[in-house]
């Protein structure tokens, strides 16, 4: 990753294994702080306390601070095999898609991409995924996201929920 204009170079990420909801931070430096922080307050304040987490051996993952919050919050902390990154092959096929979409939505300078993390992830939780066929969003809240174009130029799911006629309807859209 090129530097951002932010200082930021790295950047963690998280990825539930049933929804492929995927949660991603922009980071300065990867310290053992930020990451027990990211689990703290993206993960387990946003969506509650996961049963495990599967992670790199890297030692800002693996210490007695990730440890701590392991223990605080019983959950398990598990590692994959070193060296063998295809053993977490769902962080690195996330790890990939986030990076062509970043490629997608950051400006010429390629310098703004911490603040475009956001928009990426949008994109990615709201595309269906292949083995449920369901997006991440729909999957994580139960219903689908009403995405900022289908506001701008109203579908019929928007006309519908609004008790538009398909001649009102028409009639915005055109």
């Amino acid at each position: 990753m090129t530097k951002s204009s932010g200082g930021h170079l790295y950047i963690l990420a998280a990825t539930d294994y049933f929804s492929k909801w995927a949660e991603a931070v922009p980071l300065k430096e990867v310290k053992k702080e930020n990451i027990a922080d990211f689990i703290h307050t993206d993960i387990i304040y946003r969506y509650g306390v996961p049963r495990y987490i599967i992670t790199d051996n890297g030692k800002p993952l693996c210490n007695s601070l990730i440890d701590k919050l392991c223990q605080k919050f019983g959950f398990k902390q598990r590692n994959s095999a070193m060296y063998y990154a295809v053993a977490n092959g769902l962080v690195e096929a996330f790890n990939k898609t986030l990076c062509s979409l970043l490629k997608k939505v950051v400006t010429k300078s390629k310098r703004d991409w911490h603040k475009r993390i956001g928009k990426a992830l949008c994109a990615y939780r709201t595309t269906v995924r292949s083995p449920n066929q369901s997006t991440p969003y729909t999957l994580v809240y139960g219903v689908e996201a009403v995405l900022p174009l289908e506001q701008q130029i109203p579908s019929l799911r928007i006309a519908i929920e609004e008790g538009l006629t398909e001649e009102e309807n028409a009639r915005i859209r055109l």
